[in-house]
C-alpha cells in the first residue's frame, strides 16, 4: 500500500491520520485489516476513482456499506474521503444497499 500512496498523502476522515506513513501504520492495525471486502462498482472519472463495496468483519452479520474516493496524481493516491453506513436489516431497505 505504501507505495501507492503519495508521501504527503491528504486524509479526509476525521478518523484516520494524514501522511503516507500515518494513515499505512493506521489502516494496517484497524479492524479494516482483518474484514473482508466484496468489491460492488468501481467508477473513475478523470483523477478520482470511486469504490462501493461491503466491508464485512468476522462476526458481523450485515457488516458495512463502504464509499471510498480517491483522487489521483501521477499515478499515486493523493487524497482520501469515504462514507461508512452499517447495513441495516433487509427490512429497512427493500432496494437493497448495492
Amino acid at each position: 500500500m505504501r507505495t501507492l500512496l503519495h508521501e504527503d498523502f491528504i486524509e479526509h476522515n476525521p478518523g484516520n491520520p494524514s501522511g503516507r506513513d500515518a494513515f499505512v501504520e493506521h489502516v494496517t492495525d484497524a479492524p479494516v485489516a482483518s474484514a473482508g471486502l466484496d468489491l460492488k462498482r468501481v467508477i473513475a472519472d478523470g483523477q478520482y476513482v470511486v469504490m462501493h463495496y461491503l466491508m464485512t468483519r468476522p462476526g458481523e452479520e450485515r457488516g458495512t456499506a463502504v464509499v471510498d474516493i480517491w483522487r489521483l496524481r501521477d499515478g499515486l493516491i493523493v487524497e482520501h474521503r469515504d462514507v461508512v453506513q452499517p447495513v441495516p436489516d433487509p427490512a429497512e431497505i427493500p432496494h437493497g444497499m448495492f
